[in-house]
């Protein structure tokens, strides 16, 4: 749905969770406008396409899957290196169109090469070991101190890895201090038959600087999977950059974790945490909430009993006026966080009668500072 289309369907107020992909942008105008909306999940890696902070004022609880294409980004990539090392992308053209191009030329095996991985997370360490496996040498480098795995050496200056590796791999989130990480100044400083590869944000690379240094043979060739625009999704949809027809480059169109296996494990991943934040409470695995959960037991051992959460500004008070409401029954289980201006509180109570459930409802909600109260059991 276009962005007009989805407003009016979240603004029926029938819809209490919400799924979308990486290409559906959830702004404020659409968060104010979904008055039942509970939770959005992202079936995708990032959640730059939500306005988190808006979000969390609404007491909605955002989750999405970081973890669950590691594998299939580090595969794609180990083929890439493969298929620079040896041409293959320009032998597949050249057969496509009935040119026999046999050469050995510039044509090399990925063992003993180094590799230097910048962005040593969840991809980056999976690619270290598959590319270990392979025989090559892992150097990485991170913003954070991270135990390398295997034989991997972490190396403190990115210049120095640009210097020193034969394939550079990018699996870096992208921030303000990520954009255009790798210009022209950094190409500059890769070796002449170092090939880079981009699998992470498409703004990481300087695309110009990069085609640049292709076209004056600085450097061995590129794999490039991210782009700073791209077309929506669609057979047939019309995409151009500078780097089409370079030698040695494989351009794709931001299939990293593309995988059938991949996308499974998104949507049981996101669907789980969605479903047990909307049936317990749990924040686990949120991005924009603080992460919670208690066990919920004893609310299946009582024949009465509710669990209530509740979103509320962070300021001094609150707590004690909710725990003066609480104080009246007996409370069972409390768990608080606050993360910046906001805190979220699980708590379950025994109480006699629904009458009474309601009554705690009721009395929370009407807290000035809170932003959001539920009554889940």
């Amino acid at each position: 749905m276009d962005e007009h289309a989805l407003k009016q369907k979240l603004h029926e107020g029938k819809y209490h969770a919400l799924g979308i992909r990486s290409k559906t942008n959830i702004t404020k105008e659409l968060v104010d406008s979904a008055p039942c909306l509970l939770t959005i999940g992202c079936f995708c890696i990032g959640t730059n396409q939500v306005d988190l902070s808006a979000s969390l004022s609404r007491g909605i609880s955002v989750f999405n899957s970081p973890f669950a294409n590691s594998r299939s980004v580090a595969e794609m990539t180990i083929s890439n290196i493969i298929a620079l090392s040896r041409q293959l992308g320009d032998r597949n053209i050249e057969m496509h169109a009935g040119k026999w191009c046999k050469k050995s030329s510039e044509c090399r095996e990925v063992r003993g090469k180094t590799i230097g991985i910048i962005g040593y997370g969840n991809i980056g360490s999976q690619l270290s070991v598959l590319a270990e496996g392979l025989g090559m040498n892992v150097i990485f480098h991170d913003i954070r101190n991270t135990l390398p795995i295997g034989r991997a050496k972490f190396v403190g200056r990115l210049e120095d890895l640009l210097a020193a590796a034969d394939f550079i791999s990018v699996h870096v989130p992208e921030t303000n201090e990520t954009k255009a990480l790798l210009n022209a100044e950094k190409i500059k400083l890769m070796k002449r038959n170092a090939c880079l590869l981009n699998s992470s944000r498409g703004t990481v690379v300087d695309l110009e600087a990069l085609a640049e240094a292709l076209e004056a043979g600085l450097i061995g060739g590129a794999a490039i999977d991210v782009f700073p625009e791209e077309p929506t999704n669609g057979d047939g949809a019309e995409f151009r950059t500078r780097l089409a027809g370079c030698k040695n480059v494989i351009l794709t169109p931001h299939i990293g974790g593309s995988t059938e296996e991949a996308q499974e494990a998104i949507g049981l991943e996101v669907a789980t945490a969605m479903i047990r934040f909307l049936n317990e409470g749990c924040t686990l695995g949120s991005v924009n909430f603080p992460n919670l959960a208690i066990a919920s037991t004893f609310l299946f051992e009582t024949e009465t009993g509710c669990r209530i959460l509740n979103i509320h500004r962070n300021v001094p008070g609150v707590l004690s006026r909710i725990n003066s409401i609480l104080s009246e029954f007996n409370v069972e289980k409390q768990s608080l966080e606050s993360r910046g201006h906001y805190s979220y509180l699980l708590c379950d109570v025994s109480t006699n009668t629904k009458d009474d459930m309601m009554k705690i409802f009721d009395r929370i909600y009407a807290i000035p500072e809170s932003v959001a109260t539920r009554l889940v059991y």
